[in-house]
């Protein structure tokens, strides 16, 4: 009997410790978790001054002529890429081929992994909203500024991460490649499930860099906990399509750690607390960023 009071104790502190943190969604079910109000008290981070999601007041954000096109390298092999239930969300990792720079990033930096952040049926799930308003959801694309050899060494970079934002607009039409996704995540029903996606192309999903001159900017923070404060977001104007067929089946293919629906899997927007949003020329042809006007940026922030 007291063996097995001991496993099961065990099997509670084990849930419980790898469970600190849940989504809004989540906590209404499950009380042994922290949802987003709450997260401050165990990952200290989660109430800076530079925090993210945030909302993007349009009128308000400030044109930056300094703000070029990007490069996006790799976008365009195929690629073998693993796809993992991590409890929260799933994370399609990306091999060190893909590379970003340009968009007055300080450094070249290479891809870590891309995700996704949605509602439920019926209800909007994207991070960042744009004038008040939520779409459906938000892609992801997690960088890592050279030379670091980890998301963990450039968090003490302020600019040490770079985010890509792609907020997708229902449509009436189908996403062309975005069933390779949903098939995908229906075979990591299970936190901690894992497959492979063989012969996958970025490019399939987003659009060509030379396409995406039109983007936000601000200094902000990964939207998870720890929430550190280390990420230069760029969030593109030009919206992806997802057709209510496709947004059914995404939300409803994975499992939080809990066993629950993996839905709401969203961060509501955090304060803006000074700080301020640049939008690009979406003409500019400018040269990379100078040492100046990177400066510029950290001073505003």
């Amino acid at each position: 009997m007291r063996l097995s009071i001991y496993f099961l104790s065990l099997f509670f502190l084990q849930s419980t410790a790898t469970a600190l943190w849940c989504y809004d969604g989540q906590y209404s079910c499950e009380e042994a978790c922290r949802d987003p109000g709450q997260w401050a008290a165990q990952f200290p981070s989660c109430e800076g001054l530079r925090q993210s999601p945030i909302n993007i007041v349009t009128s308000k954000a400030h044109r930056n002529s300094a703000l070029p096109p990007f490069n996006f390298i790799g976008h365009n092999q195929d690629i073998n890429i693993s796809l993992k239930n991590t409890g929260h969300s799933a994370h399609f990792s990306l091999p060190h081929s893909v590379r970003l720079s340009g968009g007055a990033l300080p450094g070249k930096y290479r891809a870590e992994n891309f995700h996704f952040h949605w509602g439920r049926e019926g209800i909007p799930g994207a991070e960042h909203t744009i004038d008040g308003e939520r779409l459906p959801m938000e892609m992801h694309i997690v960088h890592v500024k050279e030379p670091y050899g980890s998301l963990a060494e450039a968090e003490h970079d302020i600019a040490g991460i770079a985010l890509l934002s792609f907020l997708f607009e229902e449509s009436a039409d189908d996403h062309p490649h975005l069933d390779t996704v949903i098939e995908a995540l229906g075979r990591v029903k299970n936190n901690g499930s894992s497959t492979q996606v063989i012969n996958f192309k970025l490019s399939n999903i987003v659009p060509s860099a030379s396409d995406l001159h039109s983007y936000y900017r601000y200094m902000g923070s990964m939207t998870t906990p720890g929430c550190e404060q280390a990420v230069a977001w760029t969030v593109f104007k030009r919206t992806l399509p997802i057709s209510s067929r496709q947004l059914s089946a995404i939300v409803s293919k994975c499992l939080f750690w809990s066993g629950q629906p993996m839905m709401d899997i969203y961060r509501p927007v955090q304060p803006l607390d000074g700080r301020v949003v640049y939008k690009s020329n979406s003409g500019s042809l400018l040269p990379s960023l100078p040492l100046l006007y990177t400066l510029h940026i950290l001073l505003h922030i």
